[in-house]
């Protein structure tokens, strides 16, 4: 088995309906709507996170890359590519999608 170099660049291409995503990093507190500040240690139970789709497989029908997608931040895979984390998931476990593109929706916008 021939090892790949360090400095070779290879392309990641998903495959069938997997997405490629980046989980923006909660560090440290947050603060509600109301202004109450949140630490970083309060436990909350089946928070959805949003991420940013940065790869699509060739099966994926409703979402493009530069969407950001709702997902339960427990079910995807973990990968690490040159010391950054991603997420790896299905189409099917996206809870919701926000774009700019405007084919339909809630009518609520981030």
């Amino acid at each position: 088995m021939v090892e790949p170099r360090n400095d070779t660049k290879l392309e990641i291409q998903m495959l069938h309906d997997r997405l490629l995503v980046r989980q923006p990093s909660d560090e440290g507190e947050r603060r509600s709507s109301s202004g109450i500040v949140i630490p970083a240690t309060a436990q909350v139970a089946s928070r959805l996170c949003w991420g940013d789709v940065l790869g699509v497989g060739n099966n994926v029908r409703n979402i493009q890359i530069g969407d950001r997608v709702l997902f339960n931040p427990e079910d995807p895979l973990e990968v690490e590519i040159q010391g950054d984390g991603y997420l790896v998931m299905r189409e099917r476990d996206v809870h919701a999608i926000a774009s700019e593109r405007t084919e339909q929706g809630t009518g609520l916008y981030l």
